[in-house]
């Protein structure tokens, strides 16, 4: 998979790539899917939502350049895949899931598989975590129409924030840079197709 799908498309971050190898992705999609968890290509995880390929997953992770001390928020844990990538990279993970099934799973199969650096909340991640800001770096699983501005206050100077944007046929992966000086610096990665954020984001 990590060879096939994520080097031959581009991905050169070892320790990325290390993490791609040895997050088990197979554990994280429903039984009756385990046989298709490592081709490259979404899987449904219930309740309307997805796991995303194997390839999004390292260049969104890649993306945001974190160091193995940063402090990392993810909006939409889903089924804890990306969730366990990222805390094979960084220091702390807090991670919001607004549906409250999926997030209990997920925070259960993280807790079992020894990620004491992921710490999962139900709730809706329009707001962020600010108790926990701010972060090194932001990452969003699911598309709003626009980045959340209680996200972008909450990321440091000198973070990343990457995230799927726009409406469904229409989305953009993207990459915002807090600079030291505080301004923001906006990159379109490339077109993508991600579950809609709810909640606040879609005005719920």
């Amino acid at each position: 998979m990590v060879r096939r799908q994520i080097v031959a498309r581009g991905v050169r971050d070892k320790r990325v790539l290390a993490a791609m190898r040895k997050v088990r992705r197979h554990l994280f999609v429903p039984a009756r899917h385990q046989a298709e968890a490592y081709a490259d290509h979404p899987l449904p995880i219930g309740e309307g939502q997805t796991i995303s390929q194997p390839y999004i997953v390292a260049l969104m992770t890649e993306a945001l350049r974190v160091g193995p001390r940063a402090r990392v928020l993810e909006i939409g844990t889903g089924s804890g895949y990306q969730a366990a990538v990222l805390a094979e990279v960084a220091g702390q993970v807090y991670s919001i899931e607004i549906v409250e099934k999926l997030g209990q799973r997920a925070g259960a199969l993280l807790k079992k598989l020894g990620y004491k650096n992921v710490h999962v909340r139900i709730g809706d991640g329009y707001a962020g975590w600010r108790s926990k800001a701010p972060f090194d770096a932001v990452i969003l699983t699911a598309a709003p129409p626009s980045v959340p501005t209680p996200l972008i206050e909450q990321l440091k100077r000198g973070g990343a924030l990457v995230a799927p944007v726009g409406l469904s046929g229409d989305q953009r992966l993207i990459r915002i840079t807090k600079t030291r000086d505080g301004k923001l610096r906006r990159e379109n990665l490339l077109d993508v197709r991600f579950v809609p954020m709810t909640g606040k984001a879609r005005g719920r």
